[in-house]
């Protein structure tokens, strides 16, 4: 996926600072009726060469979903060292309709996981506006033995939820890690966590919120 891809849609930010008083938006609303643009700036990362991470929106606006379709990290059997840790950033320019602005009130991440006895995997996920300082991060933990799909979701309370700027355009980050240690688990054991799509289910969902900004 390269940058200029368009997409219907919105997207939020999972943050925890609080936004200045003349930038907080007002009452919750529903999503707004216009039609909303997603441009993929950039897409970087050893889990997500070019062409294997797509985003698609629902219809109603009220989330969006990332598909991964070669997003592993391996031990053993075999793999390099760099292979333990995949990470994935995706940068997108939003386009929201005047007067409305938007936060991510949680974030499914779905994948595979097959662990040995004694190896650890983690999920990490990060997410910010351009420019700015504050960097949410939420983590996931699994052991071995595990041989099934996984699922974590990260979720923020409303009162914490922070809110895209009213009126400034900025680029929103997320950054995905997935990271597989042998721990004490056989030398010879392969262990290794996805992040993808292969059989059509697996991806990752972020549900939005959405509120009218002051003065609208």
């Amino acid at each position: 996926m390269s940058g200029g891809f368009l997409v219907s849609g919105a997207i939020g930010a999972l943050l925890t600072a609080t936004l200045p008083t003349h930038t907080t938006p007002s009452t919750i609303v529903d999503p707004p009726p216009d039609r909303i643009v997603i441009e993929v700036a950039t897409v970087n990362g050893s889990g997500c060469p070019k062409d294997t991470a797509e985003v698609a929106v629902s219809q109603d606006n009220t989330a969006f979903t990332v598909t991964y379709s070669q997003y592993l990290a391996q031990v053993g059997g075999g793999a390099p060292p760099t292979a333990a840790r995949k990470n994935c950033q995706l940068s997108l320019i939003v386009h929201v309709p005047q007067g409305f602005t938007y936060a991510i009130a949680s974030a499914d991440y779905r994948g595979y996981a097959s662990l040995a006895p004694g190896a650890k995997a983690t999920e990490k996920a990060s997410y910010y506006f351009q420019g700015s300082p504050d960097t949410a991060a939420r983590t996931h933990n699994f052991s071995g033995p595990q041989e099934d799909n996984w699922q974590a979701t990260d979720v923020t309370d409303w009162a914490q939820m922070v809110w895209a700027p009213c009126g400034v355009q900025r680029n929103f980050n997320i950054n995905t890690e997935l990271r597989v240690t042998r721990g004490t688990s056989s030398p010879s054991s392969t262990s290794y966590m996805t992040m993808d799509s292969t059989d059509g289910s697996i991806n990752t969902i972020y549900h939005l919120a959405w509120k009218e900004c002051p003065g609208r």
